[in-house]
């Protein structure tokens, strides 16, 4: 690169730091005008001078900054292997595709193993599991955390059961305290779905490293962004290769980011496969059944400088959950609020609240009334996944009534956390709830 591309590039980048300050930086609320988002993207010129840059290498698939977000992301967790993917819905399908490989041998995933599974699951949580041709075992939840229920795991576990898959809901730890003693005891293996919950631990250890495989989402939603993107983390090579080779259309090469003319394995033109004669090329030597669900590095570049801020995100995220349950506390005789477990520490993504039976009110009431008023609500995502349309007819097993997630599904919602929100916005928030309840 010579000197006048240089400058100039310099000179772009300033200029798209300037372009922040002059077009994004102005977050002014305004009553009854700005909407109280529930979740939303938190940047700065950062990201988009990264991006930016990333586009004028013109690396347009996953290259360098895709290998520092691997890393960077990797040592916040504590894992050894991070594989990013273009969601987090992606992510669920590699994390479960990967147990079912062949070249796991007597410790994978079969068709027609059973996957115990939460009801009050996210679709794409559920989705994987009935894909791959895996039989889910629908539990309850509890009220208050959200999440699965141990007793009911206990409760459904039968000879055919080899794994288990939840989220922990809103950034909420799950009992891990119940739940990994089940896990070891009955040889289980364990996915878990930590799309909302990046920085939360149950007793000191992060979430996503009790099991064998976990997944994140960097949605705009999320604890970070990258617009769209995913990743699959493990502390296993063998399982990190695997799901490499699902994500990259099936492919065994694992030359990854290097492309050294021999490739990493050094015998590139010296494979073999059964019936073809002569030697095969192993960057065309498919092991799996793939899709293309790699990110991009403009992407990466996002999610790179988005990591550097994730701490503070994560303490925002306690601080504005804080002042929330102090403040609405007050009407917990007609909401309950959120409950978590003394060994956890969530990163929290959301607020969560439900309408108890009996209330003078219904959940409708008061979230249209804080909707119409600029307060955006959300409710638990679906609910009990077998009451959506596109579930309601899957193959599955059902533990018990699940009269819990029914409950979620007709009294539970959500505002939200997330580090946009200053104290104006939080204010407001509280002030709208209590107009509600002087309107009852």
């Amino acid at each position: 690169m010579n000197n006048s591309s240089e400058d100039l590039r310099r000179q772009i980048l300033e200029g798209v730091a300037r372009y922040y300050d002059a077009a994004h930086s102005d977050r002014e609320f305004v009553r009854g005008k700005t909407r109280v988002q529930y979740a939303g993207r938190v940047y700065d010129e950062q990201e988009m001078v990264g991006m930016v840059d990333a586009v004028l290498d013109f690396w347009l698939t996953a290259g360098p900054r895709t290998q520092v977000f691997e890393r960077v992301l990797a040592e916040f967790i504590g894992t050894r292997e991070v594989i990013p993917v273009n969601s987090g819905s992606s992510a669920n399908l590699v994390a479960v595709t990967t147990l079912c490989s062949k070249q796991l041998r007597g410790r994978r995933l079969e068709p027609g193993d059973e996957v115990i599974v939460p009801a009050t699951s996210f679709p794409t949580t559920v989705a994987p599991i009935v894909q791959n041709r895996l039989l889910p075992v629908l539990v309850d939840c509890c009220v208050g955390d959200y999440n699965i229920d141990p007793e009911a795991i206990e409760a459904a576990i039968s000879p055919r059961t080899r794994a288990l898959m939840f989220a922990h809901t809103l950034g909420n730890p799950a009992d891990m305290s119940k739940i990994m003693p089940l896990v070891k005891k009955h040889n289980l293996l364990l996915i878990e779905d930590t799309a909302d919950a990046l920085g939360s631990k149950f007793d000191g250890q992060m979430l996503g490293t009790f099991g064998q495989i976990a997944t994140l989402s960097f949605y705009p939603a999320h604890h970070i962004t990258m617009g769209e993107g995913g990743a699959v983390y493990t502390t296993s090579r063998r399982l990190a290769k695997i799901a490499r080779t699902v994500r990259d259309w099936g492919r065994d090469c694992w030359c990854g980011y290097d492309n050294p003319t021999d490739g990493k394995c050094g015998i590139r033109f010296d494979r073999e496969i059964d019936g073809v004669e002569g030697h095969y090329d192993h960057r065309y030597y498919y092991t799996e059944i793939g899709y293309n669900l790699k990110i991009t590095d403009p992407q990466a570049a996002m999610g790179v400088a988005q990591l550097a801020k994730l701490p503070g995100f994560v303490a925002a995220r306690k601080r504005n959950f804080k002042f929330l349950y102090e403040a609405l506390g007050r009407y917990s005789e007609f909401l309950v609020m959120p409950e978590w477990h003394p060994l956890a520490d969530p990163s929290w993504f959301a607020f969560p609240l439900s309408v108890r039976p009996g209330a003078p009110f219904a959940r409708r009431d008061i979230t249209r009334f804080l909707e119409y008023r600029g307060v955006e609500t959300r409710l638990l995502f679906a609910g009990n996944i077998l009451r959506q349309p596109g579930y309601k007819d899957i193959e599955c097993r059902v533990v018990g009534d699940l009269a819990k997630s029914d409950l979620v599904m007709a009294h539970t919602f959500f505002v939200g956390v997330y580090p946009g929100l200053d104290q104006p916005r939080l204010d407001y928030m509280v002030e709208m709830f209590g107009e509600f309840f002087a309107s009852l």
